[in-house]
């Protein structure tokens, strides 16, 4: 297959993935409930729509000042408005192509700050895997809280543990086997890998020469608060989910940010996955469906505005 179509394909995927979800989204309701949702969304309390915007900012500027924590080891100190632009030139490459704005945000950093893009990369990778923790994190909490019911939903679907663990233990196995293969290899092409590994590893390796862990640390609390607050929060807006409690919204929030991953931006899966979530808690499919394209409709938005200007003014301000 042609490098032109695989990137071409990584595109269009997700998005007929999305496009299948909304059209998803509104088959499976009547025509009643299906107004109902919309009515939902324009008479959304616009004051709790907005705290929870105002919230995502602060987000991105904590993980964008976070950032420079784990660039700092590799004695480099670049301009907050670098970071923070990058990030979110990032979130909005990554409504088009899905991962891609991690590399965005490498190659933005690695051209306006002196810092070797594998090494840049590096620490995006740290953040990552530090972030999968955090959500794990909030994954074991929820199902603390909520074991009987989540346990109950998979038995439902179906879904065999003795399987599932199977399929983990295969990928374990080709992961080890593709390690050694990068160690012992000398095809040129694996050594070309090998060394982008190297500096990326260098990158991810900056944690441990890190001088403000503890500050590093608040950071991430302070990250993932801010994400709870901000998807909490919209559940005022709409009358019908104000009364849902802290265990339902977890739920909802562990299922939806998994769901972000699958499509651009998680469009139209991340609503049906919301409003699925607080329905497996007895609460109102259609509300709970219309907080979840509140939440989406305004985090894309803020994304897209913010993005766009980064977009503009990161060559403008590094012109020099």
């Amino acid at each position: 297959m042609k490098p032109q179509t695989k990137k071409l394909l990584k595109v269009i995927i997700p998005l007929v993935i999305g496009v299948f979800f909304v059209v998803i989204s509104i088959a499976r309701f009547e025509a009643e409930e299906r107004q109902l949702i919309w009515e939902n969304i324009k008479k959304a309390d616009l004051f709790w729509v907005s705290i929870s915007v105002f919230l995502g900012v602060l987000s991105h500027m904590s993980r964008a000042y976070r950032w420079h924590y784990l660039l700092q080891p590799l004695n480099v100190k670049p301009r907050f408005s670098n970071t923070f632009m990058s990030l979110m030139f990032g979130y909005l490459a990554n409504l088009g192509v899905p991962r891609s704005g991690e590399v965005l945000r490498a190659v933005s950093v690695s051209n306006y700050e002196k810092v070797k893009f594998q090494e840049s990369f590096g620490t995006i990778v740290t953040e990552r895997v530090i972030d999968f923790i955090m959500l794990l994190s909030i994954v074991g909490l929820t199902i603390a809280m909520q074991a009987e019911i989540i346990l109950g939903f998979f038995e439902e679907q179906s879904i065999n543990p003795v399987m599932t663990f199977g399929i983990m233990l295969l990928l374990i196995v080709i992961f080890l086997v593709g390690l050694k293969i990068l160690r012992k290899s000398n095809h040129a092409l694996i050594i070309k890998i090998r060394e982008f590994l190297e500096g990326v590893l260098k990158g991810m390796k900056s944690i441990l020469k890190m001088k403000n862990r503890s500050a590093f640390i608040a950071h991430t609390f302070l990250i993932w608060f801010l994400y709870v607050a901000m998807f909490v929060v919209v559940k005022y807006s709409v009358p019908e989910t104000a009364g849902l409690g802290l265990n339902v919204m977890l739920v909802a929030f562990v299922f939806g940010s998994f769901s972000m991953s699958i499509t651009n931006g998680g469009i139209g899966i991340y609503p049906v996955t919301v409003g699925a979530s607080i329905a497996l808690f007895g609460g109102s499919e259609v509300a709970g469906e219309s907080f979840g394209w509140i939440v989406w409709v305004a985090q894309t938005l803020l994304v897209i505005i913010i993005g766009g200007i980064s977009a503009i003014l990161l060559p403008l301000v590094n012109k020099n």
